[in-house]
């Protein structure tokens, strides 16, 4: 089978299942260069996919709930770039179809649901059992279809993943840390609390109580971030780690921006999140904190970091497996502390 001309490859759900999307994205580009790769993307992850080097083109799915006007505007639109092949690395029915209906010949998913009907290539994978990083499931589906074009040894890519330029990133930390009269010597140790709207995730308190342990030989300041609808959770963190030095930075300008910033912190702390995943893309060193739940563990949803950038926490075994009240934040401060803050920043 010749190598196809053009792929589109859906990832079109949250932020984190699309950063993990990265590495597949990178090695197709790094095997096919002359290839065109389309991602199609919902509008909120629409920033990152621009911002991935794996990435031609992108391509915007209205989503389920759109009116049958737009997903018919899609068909047409897939139907007219012609596509040789898709690569769908998460599968619904509504996809499935939209991908035979464009008349793609090669049309490649994950082994599962009514969805694989649709599908005239299919890896058997089994994700429910969570045996190996979502991301390494991304990678083998990637890997079968170079595979099924006749490229077989081709090299997984390696961390960063996602790279900006590092003089755009030096002057933005420089002006950052400017506007807020942090020293341009400290470690900035990134906190990101979320909305507290899901159940894998810490409290407010509980990081607050996570800040508190933190210790270094050298300064740091705390950056405590937050999204659109998670201001009031960073307002109450900021008053809750009073007596720290802190600083508060609402992400208000899109994810790009956000990013940018990720990439000048020194450790990035947060749960299972999307924000969480972009750290993990750019190489920055993480802590994180997640559920025991099967379909959420920390090896299911692992960063895509180093492995020695990366430090993952749970609750204990004799705990229920989403109460992330029973993890003991103190002793995880003691353990990042050890990994990453004792060496000069």
């Amino acid at each position: 089978m010749s190598a196809p001309a053009k792929i589109l490859v859906v990832r079109n759900d949250r932020l984190g299942d699309f950063m993990l999307a990265y590495p597949t994205l990178l090695l197709l580009k790094q095997a096919l260069p002359t290839t065109a790769i389309h991602a199609l993307v919902p509008a909120y992850t629409r920033e990152m996919a621009l911002c991935c080097t794996g990435i031609d083109a992108v391509e915007l799915d209205p989503g389920p709930a759109a009116r049958a006007a737009e997903q018919f505007a899609l068909l047409r639109r897939l139907r007219q770039t012609r596509y040789d092949a898709v690569l769908t690395l998460f599968s619904t029915t509504r996809i499935g179809w939209l991908t035979v209906a464009a008349r793609i010949p090669y049309r490649l998913a994950p082994a599962t649901k009514l969805a694989q009907l649709f599908y005239n290539r299919r890896l058997t994978q089994r994700r429910s059992q969570s045996a190996k990083p979502e991301f390494i499931y991304n990678l083998d589906l990637g890997m079968k279809l170079l595979a099924d074009h006749g490229i077989a040894d081709a090299a997984a890519p390696q961390p960063p993943y996602l790279r900006f330029a590092d003089t755009e990133i030096a002057r933005l930390r420089t002006e950052f840390c400017r506007a807020r009269n942090i020293a341009t010597t400290d470690r900035l140790i990134f906190i990101h609390p979320g909305s507290g709207g899901s159940a894998n995730n810490l409290s407010v308190e509980q990081y607050a109580l996570l800040a508190n342990h933190l210790r270094a030989p050298h300064p740091f300041t705390l950056v405590i971030t937050a999204g659109p609808g998670e201001e009031a959770n960073a307002a109450r963190l900021e008053a809750l780690t009073d007596g720290l030095p802190r600083t508060v930075y609402y992400s208000r300008d899109g994810l790009r921006p956000f990013a940018e910033h990720i990439q000048f912190a020194d450790l990035f702390l947060s749960g299972s999140t999307g924000p969480l995943h972009i750290a993990g893309a750019l190489d920055r060193p993480t802590a994180a904190f997640y559920t025991r739940r099967r379909s959420a563990t920390s090896l299911r949803w692992q960063t895509l970091n180093s492995p020695d950038r990366r430090l993952a926490f749970a609750p204990p075994e004799s705990a229920a497996a989403e109460d992330m009240s029973k993890i003991d934040v103190a002793a995880a401060a003691v353990a990042i502390n050890q990994q990453f803050l004792q060496s000069p920043p």
